[in-house]
Order: C-alpha cells, then sequence, then structure tokens
C-alpha cells in the first residue's frame, strides 16, 4: 500500500477526532529531475506557485476528505517543519503532540495510527489536527 493511501485510510478511521491536513510542498522526485521509477504522478519541478498548485490539486483529488493547502515557493512550511519531503505531525492545542522522522525512511503511519487509537481511547475536550508535511 502506498504512504498516500495508508495516510487516506489513517484520515478516513480517525475522522471522527481530528481533523486533517496536508501541505503540499516541493515534488521529492520531478519528472524532469531525479526521477523514481515508483513514483504514482508525473509532476514536473515547480518552477513557480501556480505549478506547486495544480500538483496540490491532483493530490487533493488522491484524497478529497483531508484539506489541502500548497506551500508558498520560500517553503516556509517545509522549513519550518523539516519536512524533507514527508513528515506526519499531530497538533493538539496549538503545540505540537506528536513528530514523525523524516520521509521515507522516518515515515511511520503506524505510528500515527498507534497515537490517534491511543488518543481516542483517553479522549479530552481538546481537538487534534494530523498534518502530513
Amino acid at each position: 500500500m502506498t504512504r498516500l493511501k495508508a495516510f487516506q485510510r489513517v484520515v478516513s478511521q480517525y475522522a471522527d477526532i481530528a481533523d486533517s491536513l496536508l501541505v503540499y510542498i516541493e515534488e521529492a522526485h520531478p519528472s524532469d529531475g531525479w526521477v523514481s521509477s515508483d513514483a504514482p504522478f508525473q509532476i514536473s519541478k515547480h518552477r513557480c506557485l501556480q505549478d506547486r498548485l495544480e500538483a496540490a490539486r491532483v493530490m487533493n483529488q488522491q484524497v478529497p476528505e483531508c484539506l489541502v493547502v500548497a506551500d508558498t515557493m520560500d517553503n516556509p512550511s517545509n522549513n519550518a517543519y523539516g519536512a524533507y519531503f514527508e513528515r506526519l505531525y499531530i497538533l493538539q492545542d496549538e503545540s505540537i503532540v506528536y513528530q514523525g522522522g523524516r520521509g521515507p525512511e522516518g515515515y511511520r503511519i503506524s505510528e500515527l495510527r498507534e497515537w490517534l487509537a491511543h488518543y481516542r481511547n483517553s479522549l479530552q475536550d481538546s481537538t487534534a489536527v494530523v498534518i502530513h508535511v
């Protein structure tokens, strides 16, 4: 199962306790750059914000129940969260309560699922937001 499909399953499974946000950053394996043989999409390197927004629209079609936003060309979200090129976070009451490892090696959807399951079991009045950068 691809990471995106696994993320999509978690988004659906925990939609009752967590809002999800996917921040689209720069393309990890652009079709005109460092190409990956298993890349699910052919997306060129973003040369302008419009390119990045179009790529984010493609992503939103894959995870329609998750809000998808795009980082600007200066990459402030990518820099602030150290995604390089994918990373999972959970924010609760405006604080980071879970920070996953950097992808692809440190990306562990199982850890995210475990945290959310534990949270569901000990549900409090606050809300959690899952961010996939």
